[in-house]
């Protein structure tokens, strides 16, 4: 490979997976399905917010603690069981496949960079048909911290055998982008998600509008002159 990219790993919740889905779910047990954006915005800082203190926060206890704060405790234990069962079950976005072959074709190791067990991820992936295209699987649950902690994209890195300056990570959320920057890899933001990335945060490499464009867009990027 002669680009500057030599692997990239996706964020998969929101990023490759769908989590809409999971609204339906919430229906189901007689909660709107607006409580998703919120639940999952909380869950996200509640675990960021473990690690800050020194704590690992584990995805399935800081997931059901989420619930149960932003229904006002207002949901059954079984209820809770039903929503979190639909993580198993949501499916890709679009573009998702597209981008994942395309690097496949191209020869660049693929990873995933997310939270929770590796095996569940890797089930998740299988079932949304992206599994063939993915190389490494790294998980929070691994490293021990969650991202955006830095030596979650070192451990990344060195999972595939890659430069850290040489991995791109691909995300719809800028914030995780941001983390990739800071710690010394490359980036591509997906405005899906979040229209723009906002100026808080470090500039990724790559911009684009849907995962295919970003992919393209990092395997165009001229090698380093470092």
């Amino acid at each position: 490979m002669t680009g500057r990219v030599g692997a990239v790993v996706f964020d998969v919740l929101g990023t490759l997976l769908d989590l809409d889905p999971i609204g339906e779910r919430l229906e189901e047990v007689g909660q709107p399905a607006a409580v998703l954006g919120p639940f999952f915005m909380r869950f996200q800082r509640d675990a960021m917010a473990l690690t800050l203190a020194g704590e690992f926060a584990d995805f399935t206890a800081t997931a059901r603690q989420a619930l149960r704060t932003e229904t006002r405790q207002s949901m059954s234990e079984d209820a809770i069981d039903h929503v979190l069962r639909g993580f198993e079950e949501v499916p890709a976005f679009p573009d998702a496949a597209p981008a994942l072959r395309r690097l496949s074709e191209t020869g660049v190791p693929v990873g995933c960079l997310t939270v929770g067990d590796p095996d569940n991820t890797r089930a998740f992936l299988a079932g949304a048909g992206l599994e063939p295209y993915v190389d490494q699987v790294v998980t929070c649950d691994v490293v021990g911290v969650w991202k955006p902690a830095p030596q979650v994209y070192r451990y990344a890195a060195e999972a595939l055998d890659c430069e850290l300056a040489r991995m791109a990570l691909v995300a719809v959320h800028a914030w995780d982008c941001h983390g990739a920057k800071k710690a010394g890899a490359l980036a591509g933001w997906c405005s899906r998600l979040e229209g723009e990335p906002g100026e808080v945060f470090l500039p990724a490499d790559v911009h684009g509008d849907d995962l295919l464009e970003v992919v393209d867009g990092l395997l165009a990027l001229a090698p380093s002159s470092a």
